[in-house]
């Protein structure tokens, strides 16, 4: 359950770093809400996973789902360059989660 916790944290911390971006700078209401909404849920799911888990592996694994997410999120919504060496940084992030994982 702690692992499925922490996905979900993940993907809410995509959630709210897309929707920081739309708020422009938090001059938008609606996408400021739902920034500051996702954000708790994010941290919230992040604090119940981390009862079961190790702080650097919770942590790592959810800053890395956020980050490639977001990634992917740039590429496909926001028009943001798919340079080989960003597609190169994503998979270099992706091995290190699937190796702190299988460490856990």
């Amino acid at each position: 359950m702690a692992w499925l916790m922490l996905v979900a944290a993940g993907l809410l911390e995509v959630a709210w770093a897309y929707s920081m971006k739309l708020s422009e700078g938090f001059t938008r209401p609606l996408y400021t809400l739902a920034t500051v909404a996702g954000l708790i849920v994010s941290f919230a799911l992040l604090a119940t996973a981390m009862r079961s888990l190790p702080l650097g592996t919770a942590y790592t694994i959810w800053t890395g789902i956020g980050a490639v997410g977001s990634f992917i999120v740039g590429l496909y919504f926001l028009g943001e360059p798919a340079t080989p060496m960003r597609i190169l940084a994503a998979v270099i992030i992706i091995a290190g989660l699937v190796m702190m994982k299988l460490a856990s």
